[in-house]
């Protein structure tokens, strides 16, 4: 009698940022968003500013993602994360619904901007801008 293992599904192999989040928990800015937030701090004349992303409450499901522009040195409980030479700051309080998130930047006919794929985000709205927790 011969035995067999059991079939397992092939799992797509994550590719490099995938991993990189998932492996510190953190934030992870893809090189097109961190391109993107470095124009558009030097357009605004503060190359050396700060973006500050984080998490509020709100929105029609629940959480809202909000960026900003941050002219100060990061705040006591932040942590920061530095990509394509730009500094990201997010508060302890929004690190924990952000963990593991990959912000990236999205160009289409219809939308241009920042894109969160967040692994905790259970389900968004119809606008894409604010989500419910898994």
């Amino acid at each position: 009698m011969q035995m067999t293992s059991p079939v397992r599904p092939k799992q797509k192999p994550a590719t490099q940022p995938e991993q990189q989040a998932r492996s510190h928990k953190g934030l992870f800015v893809t090189d097109a968003a961190a391109a993107y937030a470095r124009q558009k701090l030097e357009r605004r004349g503060t190359p050396d500013a700060a973006i500050r992303v984080g998490v509020r409450g709100g929105g029609c499901a629940g959480y809202t993602y909000a960026i900003e522009f941050s002219d100060d040195p990061p705040r006591e409980r932040d942590k920061v994360f530095e990509y394509g030479g730009v500094k990201f700051y997010v508060d302890r309080k929004s690190l924990v619904v952000l963990a593991g998130t990959t912000l990236d930047y999205e160009r289409t006919l219809m939308y241009q901007g920042f894109k969160f794929d967040n692994p905790q985000a259970g389900s968004s709205c119809s606008c894409g801008h604010s989500f419910t927790m898994g």
